[in-house]
């Protein structure tokens, strides 16, 4: 998770809403990403997808099996429609996305929905820590 926070940080850098993620498999970072949408003038560039890219090509397979997702936000319904089609094996997220987040809290995706994968997933891991960048970054442009 640290890793991803310090992809967040990249975010804020860009002036872009501070989401990091990175994709592990094998205890080695195989993708990294953050948040892109308004550099890359791509609505789909939030850091799980570019974490996924980075790691598909790495692997130069579209699939994911065994690898573990570690995100700074909970993810939003595009970010884990993408999770599952990659097949990841687990979800790592820090904080709650109160907004858009689809995995515990406007829609419980994983559990709702019949789905050809399923996902292990842990939550709040240095929630603090996530949320802290999160918030910041919004009083700030307030």
């Amino acid at each position: 998770m640290e890793a991803a926070l310090e992809q967040a940080k990249l975010a804020v850098f860009a002036d872009e809403v501070p989401v990091g993620a990175v994709v592990v498999y094998d205890d080695e970072i195989i993708g990294r990403g953050y948040n892109q949408p308004r550099m890359l003038a791509d609505p789909t560039a939030h850091a799980e997808i570019v974490a996924l890219r980075a790691a598909c090509a790495h692997t130069n397979n579209y699939r994911l099996p065994g690898a573990t997702v570690y995100v700074t936000l909970e993810p939003c319904l595009m970010c884990i429609g993408s999770l599952i089609h990659a097949r990841v094996y687990r979800l790592v997220y820090g904080a709650a996305e109160p907004k858009t987040g689809a995995v515990e809290s406007t829609c419980r995706t994983l559990d709702d929905l019949p789905h050809n994968h399923a996902m292990k997933v842990s939550t709040r891991v240095l929630e603090t820590e996530c949320k802290c960048l999160v918030q910041t970054f919004f009083k700030a442009r307030r």
